[in-house]
C-alpha cells in the first residue's frame, strides 16, 4: 500500500488527502494546529475548511510534520505558495530520500520568481525529477462532494507520474499525466491572476463578453510567457491551461474570482484583506508573475492590469479603460 503525507490541511489540502485514502492511499493529513488536527481524527470532518464533508475514518491528522513524513513514499505541499521555503526550510531534513515530492501549490514566488517545483527541488536538494505537479480545475468543495472532474499529474519522470497518477484515481477524479511540469505550473499560476480581473469585471457589473474576452487574451499571454519559458503549446489548451482558467473565472467557489469581485465593487486590497479567510494566491503572484514577464520580455497586460489595481492603489476603471485603450493589433 502506497504511504502518504499532505502536509497542509486547508480546503484543497484537506480534499486532495480524501482523494488520495479513497484510492486506496494510507494518509496522514498535517494541520499547523493541533486543535485542528485533534478536531479532524475525532469528527472525520475538517470543521475549518470543508464542513460538512465526511473524511474517511483511515484518514489521520497530525499536528507533528516528522510523524507526518515518516516513511512515506509520497509528500504532497499544499500550503500557501509564499510559504513553501519557509516550511520546507524545516521539512527538508525530514523528508524520505526517495519520496516523490508533489506541489498542490499555484504561485510563483516573490523575490525569485521561481515556480513551486523549483523551491521544492532547491529546498529539498532533489533532482528535478523527484518533484512533480498536480493542477486543473480543481475545485476542492467540489471535488470533496465527489462531483466528477479531471486534473493533471506532471513529473518529467514518468514512472513517478503513473505512481503519484495511480495514487489519486478515484471514481470521480480522473487523472491524466503530462511531462510539461513548466506549461502546466504556469497555466495553474496565472489562471488565478485572470481570474482576479474576471472578478473585477463581474464586480463592476459587466456581462460575459467582457470575462470571455478576459479568459480568451489571459489565456493568450499565459502561453506567450510559457513559450518563452520552454513550455509546451499544447499544455495551455487542456486541462492545466484552459480547463483551469475555465473553472476559476467561473465559479463563486473561487477564492480569486470572488477577492476580485470585491475590489470591483470599490472596495480596498486591505478591506478585502481584513474579511479574507482563505488565501487568493492571484494576489500575491501577479507581482512575481509580472517580474517574470518583464524579465523575458513577455507583454501581460491583463497581469500589469491587476498588479496595477492590486499593488498600484489605480481605480479598476481607469486600468480598464487604459487596456481598452490599447493600440489596436492582430489577434
Amino acid at each position: 500500500m502506497t504511504r502518504a503525507a499532505v502536509l497542509g490541511s486547508g480546503s484543497w489540502g484537506t480534499a486532495f488527502a480524501r482523494v488520495m485514502a479513497h484510492a486506496g492511499c494510507s494518509v496522514t493529513l498535517w494541520a499547523r494546529r493541533p486543535a485542528l488536527a485533534e478536531a479532524i481524527n475525532a469528527r472525520h470532518e475538517n470543521p475549518d475548511y470543508l464542513d460538512g464533508i465526511v473524511l474517511p475514518v483511515d484518514l489521520r491528522a497530525t499536528a507533528d510534520p516528522a510523524e507526518a513524513v515518516d516513511g512515506v513514499d509520497i509528500v504532497v505541499l499544499a500550503v500557501p505558495s509564499q510559504t513553501a521555503r519557509e516550511n520546507l526550510l524545516g521539512w527538508a531534513p525530514l523528508l524520505p530520500p526517495e519520496a516523490t515530492l508533489v506541489s498542490l501549490m499555484k504561485g510563483i514566488e516573490l523575490g525569485t520568481s521561481k515556480r513551486m517545483s523549483e523551491v521544492i527541488s532547491e529546498m529539498a536538494g532533489v533532482a528535478p525529477d523527484h518533484v512533480a505537479v498536480v493542477t486543473g480545475p480543481n475545485l476542492a468543495r467540489e471535488i470533496a462532494e465527489e462531483q466528477p472532474a479531471a486534473t493533471v499529474v506532471a513529473c518529467t519522470d514518468h514512472d513517478r507520474a503513473v505512481q503519484l497518477q495511480e495514487s489519486c484515481q478515484t471514481p470521480y477524479l480522473r487523472p491524466y499525466t503530462n511531462s510539461d511540469v513548466v506549461g502546466c505550473e504556469l497555466g495553474g499560476t496565472v489562471k488565478n491572476i485572470i481570474a482576479l480581473a474576471c472578478g473585477m469585471v463581474e464586480g463592476m457589473g459587466f456581462g460575459d463578453n467582457t470575462r470571455a474576452s478576459l479568459m480568451t487574451r489571459g489565456l493568450a499571454e499565459t502561453a506567450r510567457l510559457g513559450l518563452v519559458l520552454g513550455a509546451e503549446p499544447a499544455t495551455f489548451a487542456g486541462l492545466a491551461g484552459l480547463g483551469d482558467l475555465v473553472a476559476t473565472c467561473s465559479s463563486p467557489l473561487s477564492r480569486n474570482r470572488t477577492f476580485g469581485e470585491r475590489l470591483g465593487r470599490g472596495q480596498t486590497l486591505a478591506q478585502v484583506l481584513e474579511t479574507t479567510v482563505q488565501i487568493a494566491e492571484g494576489v500575491k503572484s501577479c507581482r512575481s508573475v509580472l517580474d517574470l514577464a518583464h524579465a523575458h520580455g513577455v507583454d501581460m497586460p491583463i497581469t500589469e492590469a491587476v498588479v496595477a489595481i492590486c499593488h498600484g492603489g489605480e481605480r479598476t476603471a481607469d486600468v480598464v479603460r487604459r487596456v481598452m485603450n490599447r493600440e489596436p493589433k492582430p489577434e
